[in-house]
């Protein structure tokens, strides 16, 4: 019931953060210049003022729920994995790949005949 009511809140958070940022003057104008201007001539000084006042709060909001919501998923201790079950896998009856003759630093390389009769490496 709790975690309904803190995930609820939190979307809707998510939700006003987003239009409040978008509505807000940056560098390049947000998106109060499509409707006519900047957030200061749309929404007056005051406007101006509200705007950075809802982006703290919903900040401050947005931190807490999320907060909230990890520490009751952790209360609960559920897993995604939990339930699913996973193939066990059969040994394999492969012959382990025969090792070849190791050469010394010293020993010469094999010579094989060449058609001409002489010997190369």
């Amino acid at each position: 019931m709790l975690y309904g009511l803190i995930l609820t809140v939190h979307i809707i958070v998510c939700f006003v953060l987003i239009a409040v940022i978008l509505l807000q003057a940056g560098r390049g104008g947000g998106m109060a210049d499509a409707f006519g201007g900047t957030a200061q001539s749309v929404l007056g000084t005051r406007g101006a003022a509200f705007l950075t006042r809802a982006t703290t709060i919903s900040a401050i909001v947005f931190m807490l729920t999320s907060l909230g919501l990890a520490i009751l998923s952790a209360q609960q201790g559920h897993s995604l994995m939990e339930g699913v079950r996973v193939p066990k896998s059969s040994p394999t009856s492969q012959p382990a790949p025969a090792e070849q003759p190791k050469q010394s630093e010293n020993s010469a390389p094999a010579t094989t005949p060449s058609s001409d009769g002489s010997k190369k490496p």
